[in-house]
């Protein structure tokens, strides 16, 4: 497993499997003289920690971080930074029970291939969406970093299944924040968020899972950010946000959307207001030839259902390569996309840093 390591001068390298002693991420790159909040690294980590609510996984992890290296009095010192968290609520017998009977749609056949049967199987390992701690411990730090230029992530539960939260030009404060935190699935609109509740819990109920999107938006990112062509701006983001487990799609502005519009009707016009060059909309989602325009970065995250759930399901015994049903108990979330949310935000930051740092709009020394 060569490729653990992401970014060009903000660097990023994860470590650690889901049953395994520790999970972690090793930050290269970060500037000399920032201060770091260990309170707000934990905060982005518990919106992600199991066992938020009953609409989540039961398993209890606190999903402490401490730091390693990197810092001293608090302060980065510019060598790298080790973060990690301890796994404390392991219980891998389940796994044990069926580890030659290939879960529909898990990692179990894909790993088994490119890894001849080695790599840990326990909560699939390397594989699971644990991982993406160490991911929001790095894109706290990010987040630290863009704080201190006035640039802003925030991201919200645009669907669970078929119901949809869609709000134009979501004024991003803290006001908004407070709202997306009251509800168990982090929508925005009271009545959609129970409605999503109830949908989740239904699911929940009959041993199924669903999936969902999140929309995520980026404020105050400056004209002029992505290095077209092969590191454009949505190219970096679109593989960030892919390395996150449970992603199958991602859309800008319009989207797939665009496929079905006229020119005249996708194009964003531009225009002039108090001394600075805009547009009257953002179907482009802020993003033109994969560089930034100054207006909002919008883009759609699609999360697939979670692939683990207790309904009978057919499959097969790779050892006995004999045909097999499979039921699967143990502990797992009936919808991923609350949880998934500061973790689109954590990949988001850690590519604008990077890309920031890149174009020297970031010094080496704060």
């Amino acid at each position: 497993m060569g490729e653990n390591t992401f970014g060009t001068r903000f660097k990023i390298t994860s470590f650690g499997e889901s049953h395994g002693k520790v999970i972690g991420v090793i930050l290269d790159g970060v500037p000399a003289g920032l201060k770091i909040s260990l309170d707000d690294i934990q905060k982005e980590l518990d919106m992600r920690k199991p066992g938020q609510s009953h609409l989540t996984t039961s398993r209890s992890e606190f999903d402490k971080a401490t730091i390693q290296s990197g810092t001293f009095n608090g302060i980065t010192t510019g060598a790298p930074i080790c973060l990690i968290i301890k796994n404390t609520d392991i219980d891998s017998s389940n796994y044990e029970e069926i580890k030659n009977i290939l879960r529909p749609s898990q990692i179990d056949y894909s790993a088994l291939k490119r890894y001849g049967g080695f790599a840990d199987y326990r909560g699939s390992g390397r594989f699971s969406g644990r991982i993406t701690a160490g991911f929001v411990m790095a894109g706290a730090i990010a987040k630290q970093i863009l704080k201190k230029y006035d640039i802003i992530i925030f991201a919200y539960t645009k669907s669970i299944g078929t119901i949809t939260d869609d709000i134009k030009d979501v004024k991003v404060n803290e006001e908004t924040v407070e709202k997306r935190e009251k509800s168990l699935v982090r929508a925005l609109t009271p009545e959609k968020s129970k409605m999503m509740e109830d949908l989740i819990e239904k699911v929940k109920n009959d041993k199924d899972s669903i999936g969902g999107t999140i929309k995520c938006i980026v404020k105050n990112l400056p004209e002029g950010i992505g290095s077209p062509i092969f590191n454009s701006l949505e190219a970096s983001i679109s593989k960030a946000i892919f390395s996150i487990p449970a992603v199958k799609g991602i859309e800008f502005g319009a989207g797939f959307k665009a496929g079905s519009m006229k020119g005249s009707e996708h194009n964003d016009p531009w225009i002039i207001k108090d001394g600075k060059i805009i547009t009257t909309k953002n179907d482009s989602g802020g993003i033109i030839g994969g560089i930034s325009i100054g207006m909002p970065i919008e883009f759609t995250v699609v999360v697939k259902p979670t692939a683990t759930i207790g309904k009978i399901q057919k499959t097969v015994n790779y050892k006995t390569m004999k045909e097999t049903k499979i039921e699967i108990t143990g502990r797992h979330d009936p919808c991923i996309v609350p949880r998934a949310i500061v973790v689109i935000e954590a990949m988001t930051a850690i590519v604008l840093v990077d890309h920031l740092l890149i174009q020297a709009k970031i010094p080496s020394v704060l």
